[in-house]
Formats: C-alpha cells, structure tokens, sequence
C-alpha cells in the first residue's frame, strides 16, 4: 500500500459497511460515494455464512481495480473467535487492500498480530471496557490506521442504558480523540446511527462527532453516506478563514501576523491546515 493510500483512509469522513455474504452489494457500496468500503466477515454475517463470505471476498477481489482497492478495509472476525486467523491469512489473497478492521480490540498484541498477518494497516474498533482501558498502548502499536468507536457493543459490555444525546458516551469519545491526539493519529472515527432513513438523527449524531473531535463515522446504509459528509465538511466560511490565514502567513514571511483582528500562533496555522485537507 502506498503514502497516498494510507492518507486517503487517514483522511476519510465515511465508513460504509457491506456484509461479506452479500458480493452483489460490493459494487453498489463502492458507487455509493463513501470515502471507504468496510466488507464485513463479523457482524453482518450469519455464524453459518462465515467461510463463504470469505470465500465470497477472495472470488470478487480481482473485479475491483487499483483505486476501488485502497478504498477497501475488510472487517475480520475477533481474536480468540474460530474464525479470526483464517480471515486473516484470507488477506493475504487481497493484493491493494487499504485496510483490517480489528473488532473488539482490547491491547495492542492484538493489533500488532493483526498487522503483520495481512501486513496492511489496522483500524482498532473499541468496544469493551478492556479496549478502552487499553486505549493508549492500542494506539500506539505498530501498524494502527486510525482509532474508531464500536459505541453499540461498548454500551452492551458496560451496563450503560445512554439517551438519544449519549451523553453517558462522551467521557469515552473525549478519551478516544485525546489517545488519537497523544499518539500522532488522524482523528478518531465515531460509531454508527441505527436510524438508518432518518436524516435529522443522523445529521445530530454526526455534529456530535465533530464537536467531540472525530473525523470521521460508520455508515451501515448508502444513504447516510451524504449526510455524513455534509456534517463533517468544513463550512464555506471556515474554508475562507482558513485560506485567508495560510495566505496571510506567506506574506508575514516568518514574522507575527494577525487575520480578521486576532493573532496567529501554531494552533491556528495548524487547525487552518486541517480544514483544508479534508476538503
């Protein structure tokens, strides 16, 4: 996998599930707008239905080209399931891949195994009380991608019965984005909505994200996919700020400037410079 790939995963707003049992879905996925496919072998897929959707994965690779396969991550089975070291070795078949998704990650061992068996990078799912005490060190294995938040499963393990706002969350994703931050990764990608058709759900659960500091959410139907994005763009007048501060930090040549009567320090230069990337 090249630099450009790994940043384009580092950089994407969407997540869009598709399960692996259900190859006549890969394409439409794909054509869906999201910035990453995840082909899921966990969750969506009946316990019966494992080996073939592998099986599934492996036929269907050599229709995807070069681009359509750096935008690929492939969620695997956890470890200490029957099923994790044959998905894994599964990717080994999948020359391009962009990345494994690790479910239910809980230490770094973990990550670094799933790392060198696909050797593509790994985004750890936190879904436990395990994996968010383990938070740092998971964040820091080698091979790590980005962190993302498996808020469904992580509520089911702690006992937590959250409201629609999830407040009862926001220690976690605060907890998530400042691991992110300490160990030098892209932000942290948020969990998925269940409300899959209402897009006022979803339009208040992604802005949620983006105050709390994620970058990016999971996405479990296509038609969350422009929601998202909608949510997680930079706004017209956050872009123009942006671009006036750049602007104004060539002309200043290394000495102090101010933009729009308030000085620039490093924070400012480097949050200007965020807001642009993700355009």
């Amino acid at each position: 996998m090249t630099q450009a790939q790994s940043s384009a995963l580092a950089l994407a707003r969407s997540f869009l599930f598709v399960p692996g049992n259900r190859p006549e879905r890969f394409a439409k996925a794909l054509a869906s707008g999201a910035d990453a496919v995840i082909i899921d072998l966990e969750d969506a897929v009946p316990l019966d239905a494992k080996d073939a959707a592998r099986t599934a994965l492996l036929s269907a690779w050599s229709g995807f080209d070069a681009a359509e396969r750096a935008r690929l991550l492939v969620r695997v089975n956890p470890a200490g399931t029957p099923w994790h070291a044959a998905d894994l070795a599964a990717l080994g078949g999948l020359p391009g891949l962009g990345a494994v998704m690790l479910p239910k990650a809980e230490n770094p061992q973990q990550v670094e195994h799933a790392f060198m068996a696909s050797g593509v990078p790994v985004l750890p799912l936190i879904e436990s009380a395990e994996g968010v005490g383990q938070l740092d060190a998971t964040a820091r294995a080698q091979g790590v991608l980005r962190l993302g938040l498996g808020h469904i499963d992580l509520q089911a393990d702690l006992g937590l019965s959250c409201g629609p706002d999830e407040a009862e969350l926001a220690p976690i994703r605060v907890a998530l984005v400042v691991a992110s931050r300490r160990a030098g990764l892209p932000a942290p990608v948020d969990g998925v909505t269940t409300a899959t058709t209402d897009a006022e759900v979803l339009a208040r659960d992604a802005q949620r994200s983006l105050r709390f500091g994620f970058g990016a959410k999971l996405c479990i139907h296509p038609a969350q996919v422009a929601g998202v994005h909608q949510a997680l763009a930079p706004t017209e007048a956050e872009c123009a700020w942006a671009e006036r501060v750049l602007a104004a930090e060539v002309q200043a040549q290394g000495g102090a400037f101010s933009v729009d009567g308030k000085m620039v320090d490093p924070p400012v230069l480097l949050l200007a410079r965020q807001i642009l990337l993700t355009l």
